[in-house]
C-alpha cells in the first residue's frame, strides 16, 4: 500500500483546504463553520512524482455535549496511529490554543513524526506568527497557507524525504466499486463497519452524522472492493444548510464513481417516495443496483410488515425489478457478507460483452416471435444491432424509423436480451439509430 499522510488539528484550521488543495480535487467539504469534516477521507496522490494517500481528519476538540466528538477523535487517534507521517495543521491568526497543545500531547504519545504547519500565513512578513508554536517543542515548523499555496511545496518536500517506499498495489480497474446510500439514519456507516470489522466510519443515531462521501478499499473472498459511503440523501424541501445541499450533491456525483450502487431500505420504516428518489438516481445513470433491506430483524418474524414491505418494493420500486435483493441487519451482522454474492453478480453481468453475431441472432429471433407493430407506412425494419460498451449493457440497432419505435416495445426488447443472454440483474440500454 502507499504511504499514509494524515492531517490533524483543531476544527476550522484548514486542514480540509490543506486536503483538497494537495489532491487537487474538492473532496472535502470546506465551510466556515467549524466541524464539517467528521470521517476520515482518503485520496491517493502524486507529488513530484511520488504516489502517497493523504489523509483528512475531523477536527480534534475536546468532548463536551456533542456526542459526536467522542467519535471524531477516536477517529482521528485511529488514523494517527495508521500514519507514516502527520501534518500537524494550527491557525497562525488564533495564536497557540489549549486544543492544539492537547493535540501535540497526543502526537507525542503516538510518537510519529510531526510537521507542525502553521496555516494562514500569506507571506514572509506573517512569518513572525509563528512564534508562539515553538513552546510546543515540535522541531519541524513551516508557515504555509493552505488557501493560497504560500509554503505548501517547501512542506511537502520535507515529507517525502522520508517516506517509506510503498508497496505494489493492484491495478484499481480490479476493484469493483461500491456506492452506498439511503435516507438519512438507515444505517449506511454502521453496514460498512460491520463489512470492515471495526470503527472505520463515525456512526450516531443522529441523522446526517456522515457529510463527505467516504472512500474505503476492501479485500474479500480474493476480490478487490471500494467502498463509498455517502451522506443520507434527504428530500429537497428539508435541505436547508448550504452544507447540507453540498453533501446531497456529493452523495448523487458518488455514482458517478461507483460500478454498483447498494441502496439501503429501512424495513422498520418502510418504503419511502425517497428510497424510490435515489433508487431513479442510480437507474437514470446506467448504475448497477443492488438493494439492501436494513433492520431486518426488526420485521422478520412479523408476516404483516413483510407483506408491507414486499408490496412497497414492489409497487415503488418495480422500475428496477432487475435489481437483487438482500435482507440483512448491520447491527447483528445477519447475512451482511451475502451482499457481496449480488455484488459479484450484478458486477459480472454489468460489465458483458457480448458478440456482434450473437447479439443479431438473438434480435432476429426475438422480431420473428413479435414482430414491431404497424405505422402508418409498415412495419419498422430492423438491419442491425451492434454492442456499443459495457457497464452497463449498452446496444444500437440500427432501424428504418428510429422515431416510430413504441417506448413499450424499446421495453420489451430489453426485457427479451435481459432474458436470452441471463442479463436479469443489470440495467440495459437501447438506443435505436437510423441507418445511413
Amino acid at each position: 500500500m502507499l504511504p499514509i499522510i494524515v492531517i490533524v488539528g483543531r476544527p476550522n484550521v484548514g486542514k480540509s483546504t490543506l486536503f483538497n488543495r494537495l489532491s487537487r480535487s474538492r473532496g472535502a467539504l470546506v465551510d466556515n463553520r467549524p466541524g464539517i469534516t467528521r470521517d476520515r477521507l482518503h485520496a491517493d496522490i502524486g507529488y513530484e512524482g511520488i504516489p502517497l494517500t493523504l489523509v483528512d481528519t475531523g477536527g480534534f476538540e475536546d468532548v463536551g455535549q456533542d456526542p459526536l466528538v467522542k467519535e471524531v477523535r477516536a477517529q482521528v487517534e485511529n488514523a494517527i496511529e495508521e500514519a507514516d507521517g502527520v501534518i500537524f495543521m494550527v491557525d497562525g491568526r488564533q495564536g497557540l490554543m489549549p486544543g492544539d497543545e492537547e493535540m501535540a500531547a497526543t502526537l507525542r504519545r503516538a510518537q510519529k513524526k510531526v510537521f507542525l504547519a502553521v496555516n494562514k500565513i500569506d507571506g514572509p512578513e506573517h512569518d513572525h506568527l509563528m512564534s508562539d508554536f515553538y513552546g510546543l517543542g515540535l522541531k519541524l515548523i513551516y508557515p504555509i497557507s493552505a488557501a493560497h499555496g504560500y509554503g505548501n511545496r517547501t512542506l511537502m518536500q520535507e515529507i517525502l524525504k522520508d517516506l517509506p517506499q510503498s508497496r505494489a498495489e493492484k491495478n484499481s480497474s480490479d476493484q469493483i466499486r461500491v456506492a452506498v446510500l439511503g435516507r438519512p439514519n438507515s444505517g449506511k456507516s454502521s453496514l460498512i463497519n460491520r463489512i470492515l470489522g471495526s470503527d472505520r466510519l463515525v456512526v450516531s443515531d443522529l441523522p446526517g452524522t456522515t457529510r463527505d462521501a467516504v472512500d474505503t478499499p476492501f479485500s474479500y473472498r480474493g476480490k478487490e472492493y471500494f467502498l463509498i459511503d455517502t451522506a443520507g440523501i434527504r428530500r429537497r424541501a428539508r435541505v436547508k444548510q448550504k452544507i447540507d445541499k453540498f453533501s446531497m450533491i456529493k452523495a448523487i456525483k458518488s455514482l458517478d464513481r461507483c460500478h454498483v450502487a447498494t441502496i439501503l431500505l429501512d424495513a422498520g420504516t418502510g418504503i419511502s417516495e425517497q428510497d424510490a428518489r435515489i433508487c431513479g438516481y442510480a437507474f437514470e445513470k446506467g448504475k448497477g443496483v443492488v438493494l439492501a433491506v436494513n433492520k431486518w430483524d426488526l420485521i422478520k418474524g412479523d408476516t404483516q410488515k413483510r407483506d408491507f414491505l414486499d408490496n412497497g418494493i414492489d409497487r415503488q420500486l418495480n422500475f428496477i425489478s432487475f435489481a437483487p435483493r438482500v435482507n440483512l441487519s448491520a447491527l447483528t451482522g445477519e447475512r451482511v457478507m451475502k451482499l457481496f454474492d449480488r455484488i459479484d453478480l450484478v458486477f459480472g453481468q454489468f460489465s458483458q460483452r457480448i458478440g456482434t453475431p450473437a447479439i443479431n441472432k438473438a434480435i432476429k429471433e426475438i422480431i420473428e416471435k413479435h414482430p414491431p407493430p404497424w405505422t402508418g407506412r409498415g412495419r419498422i425494419k430492423f438491419f442491425y444491432a451492434t454492442q456499443t460498451r459495457t457497464r452497463p449493457p449498452s446496444f444500437v440497432l440500427f432501424v428504418s424509423r428510429p422515431d416510430m419505435v413504441h417506448f413499450s416495445y424499446e421495453r420489451f426488447m430489453i426485457n427479451q436480451l435481459r432474458s436470452h443472454f441471463r442479463l436479469e440483474a443489470t440495467p440495459i440500454k437501447l438506443q435505436f439509430k437510423k441507418r445511413k
